[in-house]
């Protein structure tokens, strides 16, 4: 049922979206930062059409991989349908980034000087009906015995505040390890990408707040990955990626 608050109009539709709601696989994938649509409560909160494109409203790439990666491993995919600069949904109410006044070089007008109660109204339009779809999909699996593993899926920018980043895909995870290490332990000999552990952020970067939330209660194996959006900017990138994450999680998960 849509949200009934003054953020979302009945045209803005769903603030959460789910691809293959029928996937048998154990794989459940989350994408947190899918969309850089806004609400057209908000209009371009203040930003141009190169800021509103940019890596500050959404994951370049990552619902496409995501959506590729759903289809192999028939896969349930749950995303966001707003834009992170209204609320990123991989962070809690209380959390400083969930809102931000300022992302890396931009100023964020539309979320300058927001009121207690209307930071309350996001929470309540954004991230509460997402993170309560991904908590009601586990209890249904748990009760129809489906066993679950999260995999949330991100990408990021080649450069950050003028520094380029040489890792190109991330593997990341909190307390428990256990998928990350045997999805590291795959990968050991690729030559296809660069990657490494808890790059180019790790937890103490607030960032594993979606697995913390519904994995580590449920013990269940959990990964957040990250890819260089420059690697997966056109369908072949995207092909290429979701083809070497999806083999890796199906080798890992097989053993």
């Amino acid at each position: 049922m849509l949200a009934q608050t003054h953020l979302l109009a009945e045209a803005d539709g769903e603030p959460v979206a789910v691809d293959n709601p029928h996937g048998r696989g154990e794989v459940l994938l989350v994408c947190e930062h899918a969309s850089r649509r806004l609400p057209a409560a908000l209009g371009t909160m203040g930003l141009d059409d190169e800021a509103l494109a940019s890596h500050i409203a959404w994951d370049p790439g990552a619902l496409a991989v995501s959506r590729i990666m759903a289809r192999q491993l028939d896969a349930v995919l749950i995303h966001q349908r707003f834009s992170r600069l209204v609320y990123d949904c991989n962070r809690p109410p209380q959390s400083p980034g969930a809102i931000r006044e300022v992302s890396e070089i931009y100023r964020i007008p539309g979320n300058e000087k927001l009121s207690d109660a209307e930071k309350a109204a996001r929470a309540e339009a954004i991230y509460f009906p997402f993170q309560n779809r991904i908590r009601d999909e586990i209890a249904a699996r748990q009760a129809r015995g489906q066993t679950t593993v999260l995999v949330t899926v991100h990408s990021f920018t080649p450069v950050y505040y003028g520094k380029p980043r040489a890792v190109e895909i991330g593997i990341l995870h909190d307390e428990d390890s256990r998928l990350a290490d045997r999805l590291l332990d795959a990968a050991a000999d690729t030559h296809l990408y660069r990657m490494e552990r808890n790059e180019p952020y790790g937890p103490a970067d607030g960032v594993t707040h979606t697995l913390v939330l519904h994995a580590a209660p449920a013990g269940l194996l959990n990964v957040m990955i990250e890819i260089r959006n420059d690697l997966i900017a056109d369908e072949a990138g995207q092909g290429v990626a979701a083809d070497f994450l999806s083999g890796l999680l199906r080798e890992v998960l097989t053993h």
